[in-house]
């Protein structure tokens, strides 16, 4: 890291609500976690009192047969932002020239910048369509799919298209996956080239953002680039532990799937009564409230009992907030904190 770029960095806002008597839709986590994970983590506390196996090879196992590659590939890290600034660590200098996406997760910009380099950013959308002349003059290029906080993701063939233009320029690409599992996807970990570093969360997917686990899957020099400056124990045992177990809970991830995906659409349906709503595969959806003020929505949702993000904060976004997609419970009291809740909505639930 740049000492001089740290003592001049900023932090980056985020989704989150500390105030427990509030239902929080501002963070884009499961509600629900699978079975068994209370009982995992209390054996592996126990665990705790020695050092873990630096190995890890239980964790990495379960999340190579997640995203589909060998173990040797697979990076324990603490969430899936450690495995971003890890790739990043290793991939950049000061002064090098890093593509960051927009609008979207602000802490790709942050990253770069704490390593002495310099994002320049390019449209979400847009990015796949960058010219080799841009990407030889960048030592990085990330992609964030699905992208946080639009939901859309990259189509695979387009996305592989453009991790080979970025190998034929020398460009490391970095491609975050932290809601990929929400989808039924194939991992980018699967494409496996020396160029490609992926970044994948499991506390998202699995409703535990506290525990701080995730990976990085990565390819010949670039993987043990990665695997010599991770620390070591980069996992507490608790985490490894019940990342793993998580990891392989392949029921809880289709009943995941397929209620986010119903309950999504359901959500898009009744919030485009008042706003226009993004498309998105994602466990959230980005509405743009147009002419009215944006905080003045956020605040007659919290005086309502939710609190939902703020997505002004992201680059490019003037009109917008986020809500995550929980259960249909919780669904229903932030549709109704909305005011996209009517009578026709409860009589339709009576009926069922």
């Amino acid at each position: 890291m740049d000492p001089d770029s740290i003592r001049t960095g900023k932090r980056v806002p985020h989704g989150g609500e500390s105030d427990r008597d509030l239902l929080d839709f501002s963070a884009n986590t499961n509600p629900r976690t699978p079975d068994g994970v209370a009982d995992v983590y209390a054996d592996a506390l126990e665990e705790s009192r020695r050092y873990p196996d630096d190995d890890y090879p239980e964790f990495r196992a379960a999340a190579a047969a997640f995203v589909g590659c060998e173990p040797d590939r697979v990076i324990p890290t603490p969430g899936g932002l450690a495995a971003i600034r890890l790739a990043m660590e290793v991939t950049l200098e000061p002064g090098d020239e890093a593509l960051v996406p927009y609008p979207s997760f602000g802490e790709y910009a942050r990253e770069v910048e704490l390593q002495g380099a310099t994002p320049r950013f390019v449209r979400y959308d847009e990015l796949c369509e960058i010219g080799p002349t841009v990407l030889e003059a960048s030592a990085l290029a990330v992609i964030c799919t699905p992208n946080n906080p639009t939901g859309d993701a990259i189509d695979s063939d387009a996305l592989e298209a453009f991790a080979a233009r970025c190998a034929d320029a020398g460009t490391t690409l970095l491609i975050d996956e932290a809601f990929l599992g929400f989808t039924d996807r194939s991992s980018a970990a699967e494409l496996e080239r020396e160029n490609v570093v992926v970044a994948r969360s499991l506390t998202k997917l699995f409703g535990l953002p506290g525990l701080r686990a995730g990976f990085a899957v990565a390819s010949g020099e670039q993987r043990d680039a990665l695997a010599t400056a991770r620390r070591t124990w980069s996992l507490g045992t608790p985490a490894a532990r019940v990342g793993a177990h998580c990891l392989r809970r392949d029921e809880f991830v289709r009943d995941t799937r397929e209620r986010v995906a119903g309950e999504r659409e359901r959500m898009r349906e009744a919030l485009e009564r008042r706003f226009e709503v993004h498309e998105s595969v994602a466990p959230y959806l980005l509405c743009d409230v147009g002419d009215r003020d944006a905080s003045a929505v956020i605040d007659d949702a919290r005086a309502a009992g939710v609190t939902i993000r703020d997505a002004t904060t992201f680059r490019a976004l003037d009109s917008h907030i986020r809500v995550a997609v929980k259960h249909r419970a919780a669904n229903d009291r932030l549709l109704a904190a909305l005011g996209v809740r009517d009578d026709e909505d409860d009589s339709r639930e009576t009926e069922r």
